[in-house]
């Protein structure tokens, strides 16, 4: 079913890439018949397609050279070999969150790349399969044709209490539902997917510890968005009709959006050349957790967003005239603060990476988890300050039809001026800008997202406990009190389980 392409150079081709695959999406009830052209969804195609041109203007930022191909291919289709690598990735998901104030949708494909690179690989040493050389043959094939991957792993999960293979309902998570000499095939949903429907292809992954009865959901494999069997019901964002209703100033952010879809797997082929794992259900959580780690760190993109979101309070203030007053101007420190906190965690997470048995980089699990625990907390707060710095005119303006009416509109132009000198447009413009990134569409990627995409906030902290090294901790501080009750030896060892950075700590010269 794959929609035979040319290599992908820019945005303008990545776009027309997209037509004519005759996807099955479903949008208010209705069957889409071109996703490319339609209003609710375009702004998210071009958030993608600014992913390309970002690698046009800076490709040393946003490419990278590939093992596979000796040619530079886009960073979001690049394994990481080297913390450095793992920083440009930051670095690029800041810069893209800054030109389009919004989810441009490829960290869950990078991010589960990466991850299946080094899982695979320990894989096939534990079993001998051949999953990690079938994965490389994948990777240099999208290489190739610069495709946009996205990453399937979230399931609808039915009752939460009870493990996959004890669902009164086994389609509530991804499984095999039959086989064939020539691959599997897999039913069940993902539920909102990010960028799926704008999307070349996806990795489908389990998304949880799974045991020895659940073999059947031990599932990996690589599938073409336009398989058959495929159903994609668009998700509703906040504000999303406003893209319907023509003109630009309502929608607040016109030109670039996000997408979340639910994906619905109807018997649909998996060959053999494209599974990655089958059921090795030991290794799912190894997938899980090296995904969630990679993924986790990569929520620097929001404080990309979050420049866009401070500016925005800071032009509002300018534009009412009171950008000169203390209290203002403490709010914009304040935000900047917030925002530069997500991105220093999460770059640092990648600098302390370390090396895997494939030769991938992993970032820092402990500060990765910091990073998004930070994410689920600070922009909420950012957002609350912007909207204090904006009034409520934000959410009270009456529309663009009303400001472009032959009658009613000069009185809107007459009354919601703020300074002089400034249009009365730009005002309303920027006052719109903040109410998509803090309550409308754009909400959705910078604030919801940012709670539970990755995993929502107790995950995080189950992971910072499991990492936390309380044990260690109190022996420190009972060797600097004169306190001796563990030998040398034990304390390295525990650091040693445990693993990051302490342990680094322990090889430092006394």
């Amino acid at each position: 079913m794959e929609k035979t392409v040319e290599k992908i150079t820019n945005g303008a081709e990545y776009i027309e890439s997209l037509r004519g695959r005759g996807l099955k999406v479903y949008l208010f009830g209705e069957l889409v018949e071109e996703p490319v052209e339609h209003p609710v969804i375009r702004p998210s195609i071009n958030a993608i397609a600014e992913t390309y041109d970002l690698a046009v203007r800076r490709p040393d930022l946003a490419t990278a050279m590939s093992p596979f191909t000796g040619e530079r291919v886009n960073r979001f289709l690049h394994v990481a070999t080297s913390p450095e690598e793992l920083v440009l990735q930051n670095k690029m998901q800041r810069r893209l969150g800054q030109l389009t104030g919004t989810c441009f949708q490829r960290c869950v494909g990078m991010d589960a790349l990466n991850s299946l690179y080094s899982t695979t690989y320990e894989i096939d040493e534990a079993h001998g399969t051949p999953y990690h050389d079938r994965l490389k043959s994948f990777l240099k094939r999208m290489q190739e044709a610069n495709f946009v991957i996205g990453g399937a792993m979230t399931d609808v999960k039915g009752d939460r209490s009870k493990a996959p293979h004890q669902q009164a309902d086994p389609d509530l998570y991804v499984h095999i539902s039959r086989r064939t000499d020539e691959g599997v095939y897999i039913t069940g949903a993902k539920a909102h997917q990010t960028g799926c429907i704008n999307s070349h292809w996806m990795i489908v992954m389990p998304t949880l510890r799974l045991g020895p009865d659940d073999k059947d959901f031990a599932i990996i494999g690589a599938i073409p968005v336009d398989a058959e069997g495929i159903t994609y019901i668009y998700g509703r964002q906040s504000c999303d009709t406003r893209a319907l209703e023509g003109g630009s100033i309502d929608a607040g952010n016109a030109q670039y959006g996000g997408q979340e879809a639910m994906v619905i797997f109807d018997d649909v082929f998996i060959p053999n050349e494209l599974i990655f794992m089958d059921g090795e259900y030991e290794f799912a959580a190894m997938q899980v957790e090296r995904f969630t780690c990679y993924h986790r760190r990569s929520y620097v993109c929001k404080s990309g967003v979050g420049d866009v979101l401070i500016g925005a309070a800071a032009a509002i203030a300018d534009y009412n005239g009171v950008e000169k007053a203390s209290h203002i101007k403490d709010k914009l420190v304040e935000m900047t603060h917030l925002n530069e906190t997500i991105y220093s965690t999460g770059i640092a997470s990648s600098y302390q990476a370390h090396q895997t048995k494939s030769g991938a980089y992993i970032c820092d699990d402990m500060i990765a988890n910091v990073c998004k625990h930070h994410v689920t907390k600070m922009p909420y707060e950012i957002g609350r300050l912007a909207q204090d710095l904006a009034g409520g005119m934000m959410v009270t303006m009456p529309s663009e039809q009303d400001y472009r009416h032959s009658e009613i509109g000069p009185l809107l132009e007459k009354y919601l001026k703020g300074r002089a000198d400034v249009p009365t447009e730009n005002r309303m413009r920027v006052l719109r800008l903040i109410e998509n990134m803090t309550l409308g569409r754009n909400a959705v990627g910078y604030l919801t997202e940012s709670m539970h995409g990755a995993g929502s906030p107790q995950a995080q902290r189950i992971q910072i406990q499991r990492q936390m090294q309380t044990e260690f901790k109190k022996q420190l501080a009972k060797r600097l009190a004169g306190i001796d009750d563990l030998p040398e030896d034990a304390i390295a060892e525990m650091a040693e389980v445990v693993g990051g950075y302490f342990e680094r700590v322990l090889t430092m010269p006394k």
